[in-house]
């Protein structure tokens, strides 16, 4: 049986009103900041409302179809790749990682 990736959401919330979110960026701005780590697109032809980068045991898919990004959607692909990764990224930019799964936030 193939082994299920796990899906994380990349979020910012905000501290004076813990519920709602700030935004990430412009998905241009995400993109950029996400470029340090290893993590950008892969040249091809772009999805419709999508903009999808690779990193380091990571996909990171960021909505394009708004001015700006509220969440991105991460699929861990290698986790021993990916978590060192993805903590610094969090940290960098002040992300917190959500697992929908089980709602456990980290970073």
């Amino acid at each position: 049986m193939a082994k299920k990736r796990r899906r994380l959401v990349l979020q910012r919330p905000d501290p004076d009103n813990p519920p709602a979110l700030l935004s990430l960026g412009k998905p241009a701005d995400v993109a950029e900041a996400m470029a340090p780590y290893n993590t950008a697109p892969d040249g091809g032809t772009k999805s419709l409302g999508t903009l999808i980068l690779y990193g380091p045991g990571i996909t990171v898919e960021l909505p394009t179809s708004a001015p700006q990004v509220n969440q991105a959607m991460v699929t861990v692909v290698d986790e021993e790749s990916a978590w060192p990764v993805l903590s610094r990224m969090c940290k960098a930019n002040d992300w917190k990682m959500i697992d929908p799964d089980t709602g456990r936030s980290f970073g």
